[in-house]
Parts: structure tokens; C-alpha cells; sequence
């Protein structure tokens, strides 16, 4: 089992910035087969979107959509099994719940965070 925590949403202006963080714990079997994290976001009346991701623990591969390339960036800490998204230039259009996922054997998802771009 994993649990994931997610932290960081907010309120942010148009052209600004927020970085959102998610914490993995859990069994050391489920910790050491995870092989992926990232961010996915659900606006309201669309469908869950994927918005980057990265492998862990070596490589760190990236993958972004396309509407969010040149203005995210995730990251990851793999000592403390943590995720992070730096989002700047954010639109309205970026508002939505932030969902952290892991991938161990199984999806694994956290709270969701909400995120919102508005003047």
C-alpha cells in the first residue's frame, strides 16, 4: 500500500506561480516497486488529464502534456519519496483539483488539491 499526501494549492493570480508537493509513504515493498510519479488535474465537468510525470528512482525521466510544456516542471526527491510540480506562468485555464499518482504494481492516488488561477 502507498499513501500519497499532496500539498501546495492554492490561489494564484494570472502569469504567477505555485508549486505543489506530494509525499509518498507506505510498505517497503510498495515503496521500493514504485516506479512512477506525476500529476494529473480534473477541471470541473472534464475528464481527469495526465500533467507530467517522472520515474523513480533512477533515470528520472520526464513527461509532459503539451499544454503545460515551457511553463511546469516536476521534480522529485527520492531520499524523502517526493514529488514536486513548480507551475508558473499559470492561467485561468490551469484551474482545476491536483491529483499526485503513483505507479507500484497498482495505481495509487492522493486527495487531490485544488488550484485555482483567477484575478
Amino acid at each position: 500500500q502507498v499513501q500519497l499526501v499532496e500539498s501546495g494549492g492554492g490561489l494564484a493570480q494570472p502569469g504567477g506561480s505555485l508549486r505543489l508537493s506530494c509525499a509518498a509513504s507506505g510498505s517497503i515493498f510498495s515503496i521500493n516497486h514504485m516506479n512512477r510519479m506525476g500529476w494529473y488535474r480534473q477541471a470541473p465537468g472534464k475528464q481527469r488529464e495526465l500533467v507530467a510525470s517522472i520515474t523513480m528512482p533512477g533515470g528520472g525521466t520526464t513527461n509532459y502534456a503539451e499544454f503545460v510544456k515551457g511553463r511546469f516542471t516536476i521534480s522529485r526527491d527520492n531520499a524523502r519519496n517526493t514529488v514536486y510540480l513548480q507551475m508558473n506562468s499559470l492561467e485561468p485555464e490551469d484551474t482545476a483539483v491536483y491529483y499526485c499518482n503513483a505507479w507500484a504494481i497498482r495505481d495509487y492516488w492522493g486527495q487531490g488539491t485544488q488550484v485555482t488561477v483567477s484575478s
